[in-house]
């Protein structure tokens, strides 16, 4: 396929600023790949398509405050780090982009809040990333307490245009966060709430998850026609054996395996056995899933709506179909559901 496929306009009004007030009162369009039907629906009403024996697969990475601002050493000029990975924790060697990149070069040393943060800028990477190294005399766990305190939920700037608030620090993390790496939210589980977790169970739906910590290359922008000349930035993930086990019983018994997200679906399709099974695994991916894809795992799809040649909607096309998808986009737009991070949902049956 290629990019220009992915391209239609999406009004600015509908990507939206902020989160539902409760997370699961988000709205949920409903597509039916066996009919073509599309259902209007609220996210809490998700426990109607559900009962004993399938499962939910979802990542429980958490995400840290990646964006921190400090000032030039000298100069004293302002400056922006995003860090994207911790690259050794003992050398506290860190990937990270900066801005403005062109003050920024090998050899200058960067201060954080009151300087209690000191970093070096030890290479570049790209022309906007650098390798630097912190200069923190403590514990590991003293460490990553101060980026905690010092640094800023990472939300999107360049399509969620306001200031950071206070309110971003536990909206932007999902209920499921307990493994720390993730730059950016799966944002499919921002939805799910304790209470419709009980519901879910009650149901007889189990409930597990995979770790895939969200790098900033899940958003960056496709600049090839051809899709198939797109490399995806690698991912780190781990697939549990309990997970593994749930996932197959249900597979076994021909039940609903449900990717929540688009992170979930292409880590559970990375580690696929030759007879069509979920296997335990850790590592690295970089899969990249486009139509058409023939899924081996999951049978049902949570997603939000995607921004226009976006890697994340090109897999939801994989999945639902093109055609298909690429409608109830075209509903989307006309019913007004918000678009993006803190947006709306589709299930993908």
């Amino acid at each position: 396929m290629k990019l220009s496929d992915f391209k239609f306009d999406v009004p600015k009004k509908l990507i939206s600023l902020y989160p539902a007030a409760n997370r699961d009162e988000s709205r949920l369009m409903v597509v039916h790949r066996d009919t073509g039907k599309i259902e209007h629906r609220v996210f809490k009403d998700i426990t109607e398509y559900f009962g004993d024996g399938d499962v939910f697969v979802t990542n429980d990475t958490k995400v840290f405050p990646a964006r921190l601002y400090g000032n030039k050493e000298k100069t004293g000029a302002e400056i922006e780090v995003f860090l994207l990975r911790e690259l050794n924790a003992e050398l506290k060697l860190w990937d990270v982009l900066v801005d403005p990149a062109r003050k920024i070069r090998v050899g200058n040393k960067l201060y954080f809040g009151d300087s209690d943060l000191v970093a070096e800028v030890i290479d570049n990477t790209t022309s906007r990333g650098r390798t630097i190294r912190f200069l923190f005399d403590g514990t590991e766990e003293e460490f990553h307490k101060t980026i905690d305190t010092l640094g800023e939920t990472p939300l999107l700037k360049e399509f969620i245009e306001r200031k950071v608030e206070a309110e971003d620090k536990e909206r932007y993390q999902t209920v499921f966060a307990k493994n720390v790496g993730a730059v950016a939210a799966p944002t499919a589980g921002l939805h799910f709430t304790p209470h419709l977790l009980k519901r879910l169970e009650l149901e007889g739906v189990d409930v597990t998850s995979i770790t895939l910590h969200v790098g900033l290359g899940t958003f960056r922008q496709v600049d090839v026609e051809d899709l198939t000349k797109h490399k995806m930035d690698s991912e780190n993930y781990e697939i549990p054996d309990n997970t593994v086990k749930l996932v197959n019983r249900s597979l076994d018994a021909k039940k609903k395996v449900v990717a929540v997200g688009t992170t979930s679906l292409k880590t559970i399709e990375s580690s696929v056995t030759a007879n069509g099974r979920l296997k335990a695994s850790a590592g690295w991916t970089d899969k990249f899933i486009i139509p058409p894809y023939e899924f081996k795992i999951a049978n049902a799809l949570i997603t939000n709506f995607h921004l226009p040649e976006s890697t994340l909607l090109m897999t939801a096309a994989a999945f639902g179909g093109y055609d298909l998808v690429m409608k109830a986009y075209k509903e989307a737009i006309k019913e007004k559901y918000r678009f993006f991070s803190y947006g709306d949902a589709m299930l993908i049956l």
